[in-house]
């Protein structure tokens, strides 16, 4: 009797140990994840400087800061990040790889540039938001977007993409808001089948065409895609 009731206490000792190292190691990769954003971007109006300060260890604490969203205000996983309207320069922040459950990131409106990363999906797999808009991104749309494959929202309007719109963007099926107007892109548009998209959401692209944009060249006569 003794003997069984001092194994159920080891069990659950070896439980609560195991569950307490795995909380850790995730919050402890979602701080590393916030640490590495902060000191990847220029922050010109202090925006990050002033509000995420990394000196506390209390749980929740990033909770608090500027444009973090969490799980569970008592917990260090990062759910959302809302940059937007900071003026933040720099590239794409790939620190974002260590926020292990993020779900959206807005970084819209802001001085950014350079590239999508190509393996997008392995740093942000469980992306149901996207907004990059109004930046200076350029090169091309990633196909590897696809294998967002949660992803609701999708924003990549006004910057400077180029290049195709990746054909196998029409593979997201939970996809209800796209918008990659004012770009350099060209080539002809996904054929969506879930969601209907309007020619707003090409607009200023002068190289795209195909339903319901105007056709493309060498399509026959009476076919849109």
């Amino acid at each position: 009797m003794l003997g069984g009731r001092v194994v159920k206490i080891l069990m659950s000792s070896c439980l609560w140990l195991l569950l307490s190292c795995s909380l850790s190691y995730g919050t402890e990769t979602d701080i590393a994840c916030l640490k590495s954003i902060k000191a990847s971007l220029e922050d010109p109006f202090g925006y990050l400087k002033s509000s995420w300060n990394f000196n506390n260890n209390t749980e929740g604490f990033i909770c608090r800061f500027t444009g973090v969203d969490c799980w569970h205000p008592d917990e260090n996983k990062v759910l959302n990040l809302r940059l937007s309207d900071m003026e933040l320069k720099g590239q794409f922040p790939l620190g974002l790889r260590n926020c292990t459950s993020i779900t959206g990131v807005d970084l819209s409106n802001n001085d950014l540039v350079g590239t999508i990363p190509t393996n997008i999906s392995n740093i942000t797999p469980f992306l149901t938001s996207l907004d990059l808009s109004s930046n200076s991104f350029s090169g091309t749309i990633p196909a590897d977007l696809v294998n967002c494959s949660y992803l609701n929202v999708l924003k990549l309007d006004r910057n400077r993409f180029t290049g195709q719109i990746p054909a196998e963007l029409s593979l997201l099926k939970r996809l209800k808001t796209f918008n990659v107007a004012n770009n350099l892109l060209t080539g002809p548009v996904p054929n969506f089948t879930t969601s209907s998209f309007g020619a707003d959401v090409y607009a200023n692209n002068t190289g795209l065409c195909g339903k319901p944009l105007d056709d493309c060249p060498g399509t026959p006569k009476g076919r849109k895609d």
